[in-house]
């Protein structure tokens, strides 16, 4: 009778713990020092084989861990074979342990004790070396910066036998590490932003739809003020959204200039929530698109020639008349595009209305740094092959758009921002944008 075939798999064996090859000769806790012995092959370093000299330094590491260890475990029991009447503990043998060195785990051998009374005692040094904590960060560093988990063991150095860095694992790790950091990112205070303009759009990634809201401060700085998935970007979603900032600190009192990618839903719950203290700017390459979408392609150009040669006028007078010669035109070829223009006109030249100038108007006529931001963030995002739900797609977003946050530039015309500020604290603005 035939064996069975059984198709064997690579698995994340752990390895025996071994002795690194020097010793601790002293610890010194008044003034903080560590003296070792360490032989150096010298053969090897000045043949300049690979990996030699981090081979040394890993060999050092990891005597610098079992010396603090051996340390605290000498200060529950005292000196090895010598009597101590005053001990608090006495050695109970080891057994197998590992600890968290250069991204992977390294087996090692972890010292036993025991109390007085029997009782086994933990020691803090060894579980603060085994926390996971550091694994997480190493895996995050190289995720974020675009290694697949698959591939995390073919970047990590291979200075030192270890295990732990197999897909199954590594993938473990990322996933603790996004959900500690998204919830971070979207439960932190929001009451030491001096912010000046709030950018809000929905943004399709993968198959899911998320609401992000971009804060703009006082000095051009870009912010994430937060992200949330919906299915669609209906009025109570969005009103929840506009709670939220104000519950993590956003003052409610405060004139913002907010920028929408013109959703009827997300307009009427900025209304509702801030009332008279929002300025409300439509973005003007969504308005674009839906008055385009009514038309056929061989009226489009033209179109749309007109409608940013009119919301490049500098003045509001001028780009409102502009404008409003475009929808005379469009009743005469397409009604529905007309009536699409109509509807929200003057929030398409909310910023004219304000007299920001020309560079940071044309910072703030639409959503697009929300755009950018995500174009990074599905740049970080290429390796992953399957999204297999919203919560994965979730923390994969909330991480990598942190990610993409370092690398922030303040917005083009950042130094005009005291004009924007004036204006949003003078009286007059209050009748801007009341239209329903």
């Amino acid at each position: 009778m035939p064996k069975k075939y059984v198709k064997k798999t690579k698995r994340s064996r752990r390895k025996a713990p071994r002795e690194p090859r020097g010793r601790v000769r002293e610890v010194n806790q008044e003034k903080g020092e560590v003296t070792l012995e360490l032989p150096l092959p010298l053969r090897e370093l000045l043949a300049g084989v690979r990996n030699a000299v981090e081979s040394v330094a890993a060999e050092a590491g990891l005597l610098v861990m079992k010396a603090l260890i051996d340390e605290e475990v000498e200060q529950y029991t005292g000196p090895k074979d010598q009597h101590n009447p005053e001990r608090q503990g006495h050695r109970w043998g080891s057994e197998e342990g590992y600890v968290v060195f250069s991204g992977k785990k390294v087996p090692v051998k972890r010292p036993r004790v025991r109390t007085v009374d029997g009782k086994e005692r933990t020691l803090e040094r060894y579980g603060l070396f085994q926390t996971p904590v550091a694994m997480q960060e190493s895996v995050g560093e190289k995720v974020v910066c675009g290694v697949a988990t698959r591939d995390y063991e073919k970047v990590i150095d291979d200075v030192c036998d270890g295990y732990g860095v197999r897909k199954s694992s590594v993938s473990r790790h990322w996933k603790a590490l996004s959900s500690e950091r998204l919830a971070e990112f979207v439960e932190r205070g929001l009451d030491g932003l001096d912010l000046a303009a709030v950018l809000i759009d929905g943004i399709a990634f993968q198959d899911y739809l998320f609401i992000v809201a971009l804060g703009v401060n006082s000095t051009g700085a870009k912010e994430v003020l937060g992200m949330w998935q919906g299915a669609t970007e209906n009025a109570e979603l969005c009103k929840e959204l506009l709670q939220d900032l104000v519950a993590r600190g956003l003052p409610a009192d405060r004139r913002y200039l907010f920028v929408l990618d013109g959703s009827k839903a997300l307009r009427k719950a900025v209304r509702s929530c801030f009332g008279k203290n929002a300025v409300i700017q439509r973005c003007q390459f969504h308005k674009e698109r839906n008055v385009l979408s009514h038309l056929p392609k061989t009226h489009q150009a033209l179109v749309r020639r007109r409608l940013r040669a009119a919301w490049k006028m500098k003045s509001y007078d001028t780009a409102k008349e502009e404008l409003e010669k475009v929808v005379v035109y469009l009743d005469g070829l397409n009604p529905s595009a007309a009536e699409s223009l109509r509807e929200g006109l003057e929030d398409t030249i909310a910023v004219h209305k304000l007299e920001v100038p020309d560079v940071l108007r044309r910072s703030l006529r639409s959503t697009n740094a929300i755009e950018n931001c995500f174009s990074m963030t599905r740049k970080f995002c290429r390796n992953v092959k399957n999204w297999k739900n919203a919560d994965m797609a979730m923390r994969w977003a909330g991480a990598m758009l942190q990610e993409s946050q370092k690398r922030f530039r303040r917005l083009m015309g950042y130094r005009s921002m005291s004009v924007l500020l004036t204006a949003l604290r003078t009286q007059e603005v209050d009748s801007i944008s009341q239209t329903a």
